[in-house]
């Protein structure tokens, strides 16, 4: 088995929000992936005294937690308790029902046995590679579907309509993509925040199949400068317009 991962902050001066872990439980059957995007909320927004890298730690701490504790509980189920988990732990100190209270994109996958399961919350991507070597891309599409619309995104976070995110509410769980894939079906996997995927979704000149054979061929680390370089070519975001010119950028590659 190989695995690899790499992550940078969009900034150097700026912390990075974004936590990647990768467990291969005792008994050398199975393992996970986890990885979250924290949300960075607008300047003096928010009333939350933790950081949003406070909250993916944890957050993303306790997932892999119990989702190797746990094998027989769905992702799903150890995402609620995660969330919950968190929340308990700031709860008495902050006001969780603000929309900007912290939070994240998640992806999680686990396998082991007959099955490779995952969990897709938000707009990291998650990408299967086949026998074959097709490439299946595993996505929530809300955000992506809002704004090919014209639809202004903040304002629909976490509410119906809109599109969801980690916060302070397990029933989010519902709202995540979820499914299994047989084990014999998936040579590899590889999972991206969306700052490692912004050569395919941001600026348009790559693909999933392309990422995926970067990743393959030269490493997550090569996938991340190859995003700086485009971010390079444009850093302030005049050819592409985008949200941050430079965005943290994590990604993990698993082959089995």
């Amino acid at each position: 088995m190989r695995i690899e991962t790499a992550t940078e902050p969009g900034r150097p001066e700026v912390p990075n929000e974004d936590f990647v872990s990768v467990a291969l439980p005792a008994g050398g059957r199975g393992g996970t992936v986890v990885l979250l995007d924290g949300v960075t909320p607008p300047p003096g927004n928010g009333d939350c005294r933790h950081s949003v890298p406070w909250f993916t730690a944890r957050l993303g701490g306790a997932l892999l937690e119990l989702s190797v504790a746990r094998p027989a509980v769905p992702l799903a189920a150890c995402l609620a308790e995660a969330i919950s988990r968190t929340a308990d732990a700031h709860r008495a100190t902050c006001d969780l029902s603000h929309p900007l209270t912290p939070q994240a994109t998640v992806v999680a996958v686990r396998w082991g046995g007959a099955e490779v399961e995952h969990l897709v919350l938000s707009d990291s991507a998650l990408l299967l590679q086949a026998p074959d070597g097709s490439v299946t891309p595993v996505l929530d599409d809300r955000i992506d579907r809002l704004r090919a619309a014209g639809v202004p995104v903040a304002p629909l976070r976490n509410l119906d309509g809109g599109f969801f995110t980690a916060a302070a509410d397990p029933a989010v769980v519902s709202r995540a993509v979820t499914g299994r894939t047989p084990a014999a079906g998936v040579r590899a996997l590889a999972a991206l925040t969306d700052g490692a995927a912004r050569g395919v979704e941001v600026f348009g000149g790559d693909d999933w199949p392309g990422v995926f054979a970067l990743l393959q061929e030269a490493g997550p680390r090569a996938l991340i400068a190859r995003v700086r370089s485009l971010e390079d070519a444009d850093p302030a975001g005049v050819r592409v317009p985008r949200g941050k010119p430079y965005d943290d950028a994590t990604a993990v590659l698993v082959e089995f």
